[in-house]
C-alpha cells in the first residue's frame, strides 16, 4: 500500500490475518483472556476501548453490544449493566468459565461498519474486593502543642487468597514513605491480620507517628489512602491544637479549696478557744449587751458547803479567792458565791432558786467524792422526781429540803443548799433548757469512780464536756489555787511572779471565759428590754 504527498512517497506493508470462525462457537476465534472472581459482582472491559477512543475524536457515532456467547445481553436486564468506558458490570459472577463478545457498530461514509472482540472469562475462587478505610474516619482531632503523636491507619478488604493492596499515608499531597524512628515524622511497617467472620478478609494498618507536634504539623489534613486494582479508597482527620486545659487549673483551685478548708476546720477546732475569745474582744457591738436582759449575775456558783458531803477545803479556797480574783477582778464578771452574796435570814430555798433566776450560767464544782451517797439507789430516774418537787416547790419547802435527791433516789447530801441547786441545775438545764451549766472539774475522775456519780450528772458530762481544773499545768506539781508557798513567805510575803494558775491567758481560764456570757455593746430593742424585765 502506497502513500504519497506532493513532496514523498511513502510504501506501507500491512498483514491481514484471515481466521475462520469455530464451528458451533460465536465470536472471533483469536480471544483475549480475563479473570472474574466468583460469588460477587465484578466488571469486563471491552478489548476494543482503543477503537472506541478513536471514534469519539472523530465524532463519529458509535454503539457498544454485549453478548454471552450467541446470546446478547440487555443493558439492565438480570445481572448485566453497561457501563462508561465499553465495561461490562456482572452483579453475581457465576462459577462456570464463560465467552463474552463486544461488537463495536459505527457508520463512516455512509457505511455501517461493526468490529467484534471476545473475551474468554475464566472464574476464579480468588478475589480481592475494593478496600474499606475503618481509620481515621474523616474527624477532627486536637492535641497539645510539642506532644507524641500516634494514629493508625486501618483498613479491611473483603478478599478470599492474598491481597494485593498497599496503604499509605499522604500529608500535604505528599507519601510519607520513611519507616525510620529516629526522625520526627515517619510510618510503620505495613502490618497484617487474616478474619473470617463476620467477613472473610484482610485488616492492613501503617501508623503514623510524629515524635514532637509543632506548629506546621496543625491545621492540615492527613490522609490514609489504600491502593489496589480496584480503586483507591481514602479517609483522612484534620490535626487542631487543643483547647486551653480547663481542667487542671480548676483542679487545682478545689484542690486548693479542699485543702484550706480542711486546714481552716482543723485550725478552729484546735484553737476555737482562742478565735472566739478573739472574736469577741475585737468585735463586741456584734453581741447584744447582757446588762439589760434583766439578770443580775453572770454565773451562780455552786460547790459543797461546809460540814456537806463532799466538802472540799481545797474547793472553797478556789471558790472564795480564785474564782474572785480571776472572773470578777480580771474579767469583770459578776458572781454569785453563797455565803459571800446571801441575804441574812432568807430562806434556802428562795436564796437558791430566785439567784439562779438572776444568774446567766452555773458554775457546778464538783470532785469524786461530792455524788458519793449512802447507798447506791438501783433507779436513777433524775429527770422526773425533780421536775415533781419543782413544780411543787414553793408549797412543799420542807419535804423538798428533807428528803429528796436529784436523781430520784434516796437522800444524797445531808446540804439542802447543795441539794437544791443540783436540782435546779438538772431541771432547768434538762428539762427547760433555760440554763446552761457550766461542769468544773476540780481533780481526776476514774471510770470507776464517774460510774458511782447520778445518771443525770453522767448524761451531762457526756453531752457537754466538762472544764477541768486539774489539767491545769500549776496542778501538776500540787493541787492548790493561788495559794502562797513556802518560799514565798520566807520571801516577806510579797509575792513572785503572777501563777499560771491565775492569769487568765492560760488554757482553764480561756475555756471558762469561753463558756461564760459574752459580754458585748449592742443594746436590745426596748420592747424587749421591757420583756425581760416582767
Amino acid at each position: 500500500m502506497e502513500n504519497i504527498t506532493p513532496s514523498w512517497c511513502y510504501r506501507q506493508a500491512t498483514r491481514l490475518v484471515v481466521e475462520r470462525p469455530v464451528a458451533g462457537e460465536c465470536g472471533r476465534p483469536r480471544k483475549a483472556y480475563q479473570t472474574l472472581t466468583n460469588g460477587v459482582a465484578d466488571t469486563l472491559s471491552c478489548p476494543l476501548k482503543e477503537y472506541i477512543d478513536k471514534l469519539d475524536s472523530y465524532n463519529i457515532t458509535s454503539s457498544l453490544e454485549w453478548y454471552r456467547g450467541c446470546d446478547p445481553i440487555v443493558d439492565e436486564n438480570d445481572r448485566y449493566t453497561y457501563l462508561p468506558d465499553g465495561k461490562l458490570n456482572i452483579g453475581l459472577v457465576e462459577s462456570t468459565n464463560n465467552f463474552y463478545t463486544c461488537t463495536l457498530t459505527f457508520s463512516l461514509g455512509g457505511r455501517i461498519g461493526s468490529v467484534s472482540e471476545t473475551i474468554e472469562a475464566f472464574v476464579s475462587r480468588k478475589y480481592c474486593m475494593t478496600p474499606r478505610v475503618n481509620q481515621p474516619a474523616n474527624e477532627i482531632i486536637k492535641e497539645q502543642m510539642g506532644s507524641n503523636f500516634y494514629k493508625l491507619c486501618r483498613v479491611f478488604v473483603p478478599c478470599v487468597g492474598e491481597p494485593s493492596v498497599d496503604i499509605v499515608w499522604l500529608v500535604r499531597d505528599e507519601f510519607i514513605l520513611n519507616t525510620d524512628p529516629a526522625d520526627r515524622v515517619y510510618t510503620s511497617e505495613q502490618r497484617k491480620e487474616a478474619q473470617t467472620v463476620p467477613e472473610e478478609g484482610v485488616w492492613l494498618e501503617r501508623v503514623l507517628t510524629i515524635s514532637e507536634l509543632r506548629e506546621e504539623d496543625f491545621h492540615i489534613n492527613y490522609t490514609c489512602r489504600a491502593y489496589s486494582a480496584k480503586g483507591f479508597p481514602g479517609s483522612y482527620f484534620t490535626l487542631l491544637p487543643a483547647d486551653p486545659n480547663d481542667i487542671l487549673p480548676i483542679g487545682s483551685v478545689l484542690g486548693g479549696v479542699t485543702v484550706l478548708f480542711i486546714v481552716s476546720v482543723s485550725i478552729y477546732y484546735l484553737f476555737k478557744v482562742d478565735i472566739v475569745l478573739w472574736f469577741r474582744s475585737m468585735f463586741p457591738i456584734l453581741y447584744t449587751n447582757t446588762d439589760l436582759d434583766g439578770k443580775l449575775y453572770d454565773a451562780y456558783v455552786a460547790y459543797a458547803q461546809p460540814r456537806a458531803v463532799g466538802f472540799s477545803t481545797e474547793v472553797e479556797e478556789f471558790v472564795l479567792h480564785t474564782l474572785p480574783q480571776v472572773l470578777e477582778k480580771a474579767c469583770g464578771y459578776k458572781l454569785f458565791i453563797a455565803g459571800r452574796d446571801c441575804m441574812p435570814g432568807m430562806a434556802v430555798v428562795d436564796s437558791v432558786e430566785e439567784n439562779i433566776q438572776a444568774s446567766r450560767r452555773l458554775l457546778l464544782l464538783y470532785t469524786a467524792s461530792t455524788f458519793i451517797r449512802s447507798s447506791i439507789s438501783n433507779n436513777n430516774n433524775n429527770i422526773s422526781k425533780s421536775s415533781d418537787s419543782r413544780d411543787n416547790s414553793e408549797s412543799k419547802t420542807s419535804d423538798r429540803s428533807s428528803n429528796m435527791s436529784f436523781d430520784g433516789s434516796e437522800e444524797v447530801y445531808p446540804d439542802s443548799r447543795q441539794q437544791l441547786e443540783c436540782l435546779e441545775a438538772m431541771h432547768r438545764t434538762l428539762l427547760e433548757e433555760s440554763l446552761k451549766v457550766i461542769l468544773v472539774e476540780m481533780e481526776e475522775i476514774t471510770p470507776a469512780q464517774l460510774a458511782l456519780f447520778p445518771e443525770s450528772m453522767r448524761h451531762l458530762r457526756n453531752k457537754q464536756g466538762a472544764v477541768c481544773w486539774w489539767k491545769n499545768p500549776s496542778m501538776k506539781q500540787r493541787w492548790r489555787t493561788c495559794m502562797r508557798t513556802k518560799e514565798d513567805e520566807e520571801k516577806g510575803g510579797q509575792d513572785t511572779q503572777p501563777s499560771a494558775s491565775i492569769s487568765p491567758s492560760s488554757r482553764f481560764w480561756k475555756e471558762m471565759r469561753y463558756s461564760m456570757p459574752v459580754r458585748g455593746k449592742r443594746a436590745l430593742y426596748p420592747e424587749k428590754t421591757a420583756l425581760l424585765n416582767l
